[in-house]
């Protein structure tokens, strides 16, 4: 193949540029899903310590701040009398989590998964065997009253041995302000840390993304958050009415990195950020 030019490699690079970038075309949900959630993990915990907490398999599964109910997608895939129900506030993640996770379900899978655009607070649905609050998403809460209050709702509307699943993160690295990235096949995936008042809490925090082409996708999802630390979580949840509130920390392999296996603790390791699961029982 013959050498470009200087001129012809100048016209190809306007060309190039002047077309949409990956940025532009990128779809933030379909980034998010890969680079944040891993819904097979998170409901492999789920089950397996509903079981063993109470025996029995669970069957009714809500998740709240439901997004693009990934979650509720894998939940009724698992087993044919499962039933899901999503509520979420955001009517366009909604759509996005119908025409691109729910429609890859068969008519069956369908039925029994429900949608609600509703406030978590005010919701009402059926007894659940579980209910499920994951990605910190809970801590758009930001003073104690709201919080104990959203938590008191889960509890009225768990069945008498249903059990309520959160998530937290924390460490010393969680208080400072930091840029995070990994890199993934075909972008590079950024945790920002952008702001924090050390006096009430406040919390934003940014994702990024950036793609082979240089191109960025800043600011895809911000979050404004309390940083709520494990003791407070702990203590509003049984000021709620959980009668067992119990920290499931992630053990360690050879090498001192998490090997995605959680064990129910109390006490964790002082390290600069870790993630664990919050299961309390009614």
């Amino acid at each position: 193949m013959a050498k470009q030019s200087r001129k012809q490699r100048k016209q190809s690079s306007a060309q190039q540029q002047s077309g949409p970038t990956m940025a532009e075309q990128a779809d933030r949900h379909v980034f998010y899903q890969e680079a944040v959630q891993n819904a097979e993990t998170e409901i492999d915990f789920v089950d397996e310590t509903f079981e063993a907490i109470r025996g029995r398999k669970m069957r009714l599964l809500r998740e709240d701040f439901s997004g693009t109910s990934q979650v509720c997608c894998e939940w009724v895939q698992r087993r044919p009398d499962n039933k899901a129900i999503g509520v979420d506030l955001d009517p366009e993640v909604l759509q996005w989590g119908r025409e691109h996770n729910l429609s890859k379900l068969n008519d069956e899978q369908l039925s029994r998964v429900t949608l609600l655009e509703d406030n978590v607070l005010t919701v009402k649905t059926e007894p659940m065997d579980a209910v499920l609050a994951m990605n910190f998403s809970y801590w758009c809460f930001k003073d104690r009253d709201t919080l104990r209050g959203y938590f008191k709702r889960i509890h009225e509307v768990l069945k008498d041995d249903g059990i309520f699943f959160l998530d937290c993160f924390g460490g010393y690295e969680a208080f400072r302000l930091l840029e995070e990235s990994t890199e993934h096949d075909d972008f590079t995936y950024t945790w920002d840390q952008s702001e924090y008042n050390p006096i009430n809490g406040d919390y934003v925090c940014h994702i990024h993304f950036e793609f082979p082409d240089g191109s960025k996708m800043k600011e895809a999802f911000t979050y404004e958050w309390r940083l709520w630390t494990m003791p407070e979580l702990l203590e509003l949840l049984k000021e709620a009415g959980f009668a067992k509130v119990q920290a499931y920390w992630e053990g360690e392999d050879e090498d001192g990195e998490g090997d995605g296996n959680y064990e129910a603790t109390e006490v964790g390791e002082a390290d600069a950020g870790w993630v664990c699961y919050i299961v309390a029982e009614k």
